[in-house]
């Protein structure tokens, strides 16, 4: 069985890749270093798992998730990333991802994870899926209106991504990410910048910088 590694960072895929074949027996580990990479390789092999990065060069991990889902609908996804906000959380999942690990996990933890999806069951990691649990159902009833699409490009735009850099990231025209920009001030009440990413943060979609 082969698995997936989308990673732009080569020690961090290296490191995996030993970590699961010291740990999973059978293994056919193929690599990419970014979003376009992985269809290729995809297109070449199914593999039975694929575990992706968020950020990547080019189309993000979301993005990437999307495309390859549309394609194999039964293709399962595990996120690896270092980014932990629950916002993020949610739009893997609404991608079609089966799980979601950070980085600082254990190796344990990883293979852990791995057998799961792999046996066809979903996996977020104890701490996060506690979080998610924990949550108050309706604290984030701005974004209850959006269409992943639009929490997307709502992150980019936050983060101080310009229209022409997100147009290029999703494949988009700059006049499309324009109108979504627009779509997105009126569906979340905001009429600058700065208020976008106040709410960005209050939601969990960014990190506070301290």
């Amino acid at each position: 069985m082969a698995i997936l590694l989308v990673d732009d960072h080569p020690l961090l895929r290296l490191g995996l890749a030993r970590v699961l074949e010291q740990g999973l027996e059978g293994l056919a580990i193929v690599q990419a270093g970014s979003g376009e990479e992985a269809l290729l390789r995809v297109a070449e092999q199914v593999p039975g798992l694929v575990i992706m990065d968020y950020e990547l060069p080019g189309i993000s991990g979301l993005e990437t998730t999307r495309r390859l889902r549309q394609r194999l609908p039964q293709l399962r996804v595990l996120f690896f990333s270092e980014h932990r906000e629950l916002g993020l959380v949610r739009q893997a999942l609404d991608a079609g991802a089966c799980g979601f690990l950070s980085k600082d996990a254990e190796p344990g933890v990883v293979l852990e994870a791995v057998r799961r999806v792999l046996s066809g069951h979903a996996y977020i990691e104890q701490s996060l899926a506690t979080e998610l649990a924990l949550q108050v159902p309706g604290s984030h009833a701005r974004l209850q209106g959006l269409t992943p699409r639009e929490i997307e490009i709502f992150r980019l735009l936050a983060k101080g991504s310009s229209s022409r850099v997100i147009a290029r990231q999703l494949c988009l025209s700059s006049k499309t990410v324009s109108n979504y920009l627009t779509l997105l001030k009126s569906k979340l009440q905001v009429g600058s910048q700065a208020e976008m990413v106040h709410l960005a943060i209050e939601t969990g979609l960014l990190k506070r910088v301290a």
